[in-house]
């Protein structure tokens, strides 16, 4: 294969933005050269995709309808495939696919914080002053479930929310996320998803040889035993292996049926979700996909909570419904564990500019696939949303249950140093009800 029919895989912006960022060291994530190429081979016998709700959705609108009681406001509840199983009207494709669906219905935990309670959803620590830079839960799977012989990353994040400070903590840059960003909404761009970070004002891709060469200088005058310098000759040399492989694919969504797409919906987040089975399908054990706002509207649903969720849900709900009716027809599903949850719940009682407020205290968290025993609501709350009165679920529970889903042992231990972190916060114990 040519270079120059290799190029023409790529966009102008494309290639200025993989050249330039390792000349420029702006490439941040790790992970961006291992997209060179597919790895052969088996694929991890687990994998996980999260389904991050930045914002915190509504139990009440989504999962957990409290209808005929005053705090559930107008939204009806459905049937679905499970017999006695019910969730909101807005979800009707996902409740023809309750028979592989686990809710958690007893959710409690401590944070209403939007970032104090991201960081513990995400990385099952609550956040300490001065302790501990604690990994996320895509850091952990990538770190137990990568294969070390395969260039796709372990973790690959898209549309991403404002992650700050949380990534791979303490297990170091190898495992930190992918960034893929979902700067448009239009159909017709290439996948929607673009790499982050790779962006430099002015660029030509006539300058990519010019650039080639000068750093080919620079690598002559670095000391061979620089780490710094070592990372980033294996971050450029790879990232100019995706150029010449195309990533064999993995972004080139056209590839799939018209008919597929359109059931994931032609947006960031459906499209999201059809590229993470993608990378799931190469080897990639887990990949996060955020559903933070669509069309001015948010999670965060302080006012006008019943429209600005159902819009969302909008979205939400052909995507997730068919990623795991897709996952389940190419016989994906047994090894990949689909996880729906936000950072927090919202107010049973509405407020009075229609909305719901933060809600840590009785909320609603779903599980498919993988080790997960699907069919079944685990936990219930009181009649009128305000406490959990059966079977309640911390955070520690849930990573806890998440890692024996993928075939981790929860009670195990990363090393921070010399220092055992234990994987889940003290007191975590698995939902042996949920695993199958």
């Amino acid at each position: 294969m040519s270079v120059t029919r290799t190029f023409d895989r790529f966009s102008r912006r494309d290639l200025v933005r993989i050249a330039a960022a390792s000349f420029g060291g702006i490439c941040c994530s790790p992970w961006l050269p291992r997209l060179a190429k597919a790895a052969g081979g088996k694929r991890p016998p687990k994998a996980c995709i999260l389904l991050w709700m930045s914002g915190g959705p509504s139990q009440m609108e989504t999962l957990s309808p409290k209808p005929g009681h005053g705090n559930g406001g107008p939204t009806r509840a459905i049937s679905t495939a499970v017999p006695g199983i019910e969730v909101s009207e807005n979800l009707p494709g996902l409740a023809k696919q309750m028979k592989d669906v686990a809710i958690i219905r007893s959710m409690k935990t401590r944070e209403g914080d939007h970032g104090r309670a991201t960081q513990l959803m995400l990385t099952g620590y609550r956040p300490m002053g001065g302790m501990t830079d604690y990994p996320v839960f895509g850091s952990m799977v990538s770190h137990r479930l990568k294969m070390d012989d395969h260039p796709l990353p372990g973790f690959v994040s898209i549309a991403p929310f404002q992650r700050g400070n949380l990534g791979a903590g303490f297990l170091g840059p190898d495992h930190s996320p992918l960034l893929v960003s979902g700067a448009s909404n239009d159909p017709n761009t290439r996948a929607n998803l673009t790499i982050e970070n790779m962006d430099i004002a002015g660029g030509d891709t006539s300058v990519l040889a010019e650039r080639q060469a000068l750093l080919s200088m620079m690598r002559q005058g670095a000391p061979s035993t620089s780490t710094s310098a070592v990372k980033h000759a294996s971050v450029y040399d790879q990232a100019m292996r995706m150029i010449e492989s195309r990533g064999e694919g993995a972004f080139e969504l056209d590839e799939e049926k018209p008919e597929l797409r359109d059931a994931y919906g032609r947006n960031r987040f459906g499209q999201g979700c059809l590229l993470a089975r993608r990378l799931v399908e190469r080897g990639v054990p887990f990949v996060e996909v955020t559903l933070d706002q669509t069309a001015g509207a948010t999670w965060d649903s302080h006012l006008d909570n019943f429209n600005v969720v159902r819009s969302m849900c909008e979205v939400l709900d052909p995507a997730w419904s068919t990623l795991i009716d897709d996952l389940r027809q190419r016989k994906m599903l047994d090894s990949t564990m689909v996880v729906w949850m936000g950072e927090f719940g919202r107010t049973p009682r509405i407020n009075p500019n229609s909305g719901r407020d933060h809600f840590p205290d009785a909320w609603s968290v779903a599980l498919a696939g993988g080790a997960i025993a699907g069919g079944q609501s685990y936990g219930k709350t009181s009649k009128d949303g305000m406490e959990v009165i059966d079977n309640p679920v911390h955070a520690n529970d849930l990573f806890a249950t998440m890692l024996q889903g993928l075939g981790i042992d929860s009670w195990d231990s990363n090393m921070n140093g010399d220092r055992p972190i234990p994987l889940v916060d003290e007191g975590g114990t698995p939902v042996e009800e949920l695993l199958g």
